[in-house]
């Protein structure tokens, strides 16, 4: 195996993981400052307010989400699987 083959692949390897990775980690993260938001306003600190949320849109986000996740992650394997035979 060559050093930009490698390479080639951990890059693959990379993008794939932040392409699956953005939806759930992104949506999260917005209604996570909504919230912080909304609790800096309101001035109320109540720690489940800000995880229920959270929980909730995670759970969404997997449901809606999850066949095109699973999609790209098994387009990736067999991609990876298929190529092996031409890294030797």
């Amino acid at each position: 195996m060559h050093a930009d083959l490698a390479l080639k692949m951990m890059s693959d390897l990379f993008w794939t993981g932040l392409l699956l990775s953005l939806p759930l980690l992104g949506l999260t993260m917005l209604v996570g400052v909504v919230i912080s938001v909304i609790q800096v306003v309101t001035q109320v600190q109540e720690m489940s307010l800000t995880f229920v949320p959270k929980l909730v849109t995670a759970a969404l986000v997997l449901i809606l989400a999850g066949p095109w996740m699973l999609r790209k992650l098994t387009q990736y394997t067999v991609q990876l699987w298929t190529g092996i035979p031409g890294m030797f």
